[in-house]
Parts: C-alpha cells; structure tokens; sequence
C-alpha cells in the first residue's frame, strides 16, 4: 500500500523553515508516514535486483533491516501525536538510524560476494547500477528526515548553536576542507607512511576578501570532500612512489552568486577515458576488496566512494564530474548550489 505514493521532495530551504517554526507534533505526523513510504517503494524495489545478488548473504542482512524498520514504524501508523508517542518515535528512529549505520558497506559487500561467485552480466550490471543509484539517494534522504527530527525536536544535540538542525546556515567551507584533508591524510600516512600536502586557494566572487560561507549540511560536504582528497592521495603516492617528492593537491574554492565551485587537482597519473567512465560504476574499484577482519579503515576497494560522493552533491542539486589526463593527473570538480 505505501510503495503506492511518491515521497515528497524537500529543498533545504523547506527544512531550514520547518526546524525554525515547525512543532514536534507536525514533524512526527508528516515523517511517520514519509519514512513509511520512501521505505516501501525502496523495498518494492529490492524485488527487481537480480535473483543471484537477493541471495548474497550480505544482500540478505540489508533487505532484512529495511523490513524490520518497516514494521517499527507501522506501530505509529495511527497513533496520534502526545507527548508519549511522540518520544517513543523519537527512541524508535535512534534505534533505525543504528541499525542501518552499515548499510553502505554491509550492500558494497553483497557486490563483493557475487563478483567472487558468479560475476555479472551487462544487463544486469546496468540494472544494479540503476537500483543502487535510488536506493542510496533514498538512504540519504531517510537519515536526512530522521537526523533533522531528532536534533530539532528531540535529544541529539546539533554540532553548533547556529545550525538548524544538521544545516549550518553559514558553513564554513575552509574549515570542512581542511578537516576532510587532516582526515584523509591520517588515513594515508597510516597505509603507505606518507602523503601530499594540499595547497588550497580560496576566491569569493561575491564579497572579496571574505571567507567563504553557505547553507549546507556540513557532514555531506565533508563526505565529498574526504572521498575525494583521499582518493587524490591514493593515486599521488602509488603514482610516484613513497620515496619521492610528492607534488601537492590543489585544492581551489570559488563562491559564485549561484555555485560553490571547488576543483581537486593531483598529479596522480591520471586514467584513461575508458576507465574514466566506470568510476561511477558501483562495480568497478581500482583498489582490491578491503580486510573483512575489520582491522583498519580501508583507504579504497569498496568501489562506492566516487557514486556515493556525486549523489550526496546531487542530492541538494549539485553535481560532481572528473576530468582526468592519462599520464598526468585528475581533476575532480564539485558544484554545490549558493542558494536557493
């Protein structure tokens, strides 16, 4: 029944309004039947993946969550919004929310597993890469809903005083870059005991001389940027080796009247265009499957961080591209909207 109707689609205008006037009742009335729906016609969706990727152990667990938030929620189907309810919900999504912490990496996983198995036919590599397209733009938008509730009208606290919920109103850019840097070279340091440094320029078109701050949900302008630098650094140090010089990442920021403009440039070698068209392709990673014994982050091999990094931009109708020069190196460019 609920598979039947479309969610609805919010600007970040609209959360940033209803986190300032809206009420917990409301919330609670209008996202008890959201979630419902964008859970039902994810589900529905399930069913149109190849048998053999269904069958995946990994592919199983995932399937197995949505069903069973599906169900926690239809408790409220018809409770109305006291007090009571309204902070058992409340409980509810913050037991959703971890259930479904690892559904990136736990579907990524199921991928693995019919690789080594069975492998994949074009048409139905087109069609996983058709359904993984809506069902992590769908997650995002769900985690969104429920983060949003939960830190305006229930006991998360935001990062800041200043946001609206997970949205800064004025986010600074510089200081996201820069933690997705110290956070991907970390990262780097630790596998290959070295990383480039990073050489960022800032331009703001707009008020000269001013930092640069938008409307934004920090966390997924992080997640971009972190996916993107270490991807950078990845290339760097295998392209030159450990032992050489390594060239710098620039990193260049423009704030337009209508665009946030940011441009990762490395000299990692580059890819050729054939390869240049599978990094978005969930089923192509450049890098080998990481550990499964779950001892260190891993640096690549999952294949889901260049997709998942362009829907996030999406997501609030960005976008993000690469262009890359075999032999030399990759930029990586992201639009983020000003305003809206």
């Amino acid at each position: 029944l609920f598979s039947q109707f479309q969610p609805s689609s919010l600007t970040i205008q609209q959360y940033l309004d209803f986190g300032r006037i809206g009420t917990a009742a409301t919330s609670y009335t209008f996202l008890k039947n959201e979630l419902m729906v964008r859970l039902a016609n994810i589900m529905q969706e399930f069913s149109l993946l190849p048998p053999k990727l269904l069958q995946m152990p990994s592919s199983k667990m995932v399937s197995g969550w949505y069903c069973e938030s599906f169900e926690d929620l239809l408790k409220y189907e018809n409770a109305p919004a006291s007090i009571e309810n309204i902070n058992a919900f409340n409980d509810q999504l913050q037991t959703i929310l971890k259930r479904h912490a690892h559904v990136v990496e736990t579907m990524a996983e199921g991928l693995i597993e019919l690789r080594e198995t069975d492998g994949v036919d074009i048409a139905s590599e087109k069609g996983i890469q058709y359904f993984l397209d809506r069902f992590y733009i769908n997650r995002i938008s769900i985690r969104m809903l429920q983060n949003q509730h939960l830190v305006v009208f229930g006991n998360v606290l935001p990062e800041s005083p200043r946001h609206v919920g997970c949205i800064d109103p004025a986010c600074d850019v510089e200081s996201v870059v820069h933690d997705a840097f110290e956070n991907a070279r970390f990262l780097c340091d630790r596998y290959y005991l070295t990383s480039p440094s990073m050489k960022l320029e800032m331009h703001n078109a707009v008020d000269k001389g001013k930092p640069i701050s938008i409307v934004a949900v920090p966390s997924h302008l992080y997640h971009i940027m972190f996916e993107l630098l270490k991807n950078a650094m990845r290339a760097t140090v295998e392209h030159h080796g450990v032992d050489d010089d390594l060239p710098d990442i620039k990193v260049f920021v423009v704030r337009g009247l209508a665009d946030l403009s940011v441009k990762i440039c490395d000299r990692g070698g580059g890819v050729s265009r054939t390869i240049l068209e599978r990094l978005f392709n969930y089923m192509y990673s450049t890098a080998p499957p990481p550990p499964r014994d779950g001892t260190q982050a891993p640096l690549a091999g999952y294949g889901y961080g260049l997709p998942l990094s362009r829907l996030y931009a999406r997501y609030f109708l960005g976008d993000l591209f690469l262009v890359s020069m075999e032999g030399y190196g990759t930029d990586a460019c992201i639009y983020l909207k000003v305003s809206y």
